[in-house]
């Protein structure tokens, strides 16, 4: 997978971004504390940024952080899947 620089989607330099196909870019979680809700609101932001910018491309996100259940609903609610990293 080939990272990408966040800045052009005006997010946080430390946010992980990859590419794999063509259209869909992954946000990258790596840690072992478990992802909460206020971590799924961060994520849903950080998508719709994205999207502001690329309205064609997919967004997952991939974690090897356990995710809380609420958290997982609320994601795939809205179209955003939760791969393990």
């Amino acid at each position: 997978m080939k990272k990408i620089d966040p800045t052009q989607y005006n997010l946080f330099p430390r946010v992980d971004l990859r590419q794999g196909k063509p259209n869909y870019i992954y946000i990258v979680i790596n840690r072992k504390s478990r992802i909460i809700m206020k971590d799924g609101m961060k994520i849903l932001e950080m998508v719709k940024k994205i999207n502001k910018v690329e309205k064609d491309k997919r967004v997952s996100v991939l974690t090897s952080a356990p995710v809380c259940s609420k958290t997982k609903q609320l994601l795939l609610d809205s179209n955003i899947p939760i791969d393990p990293l």
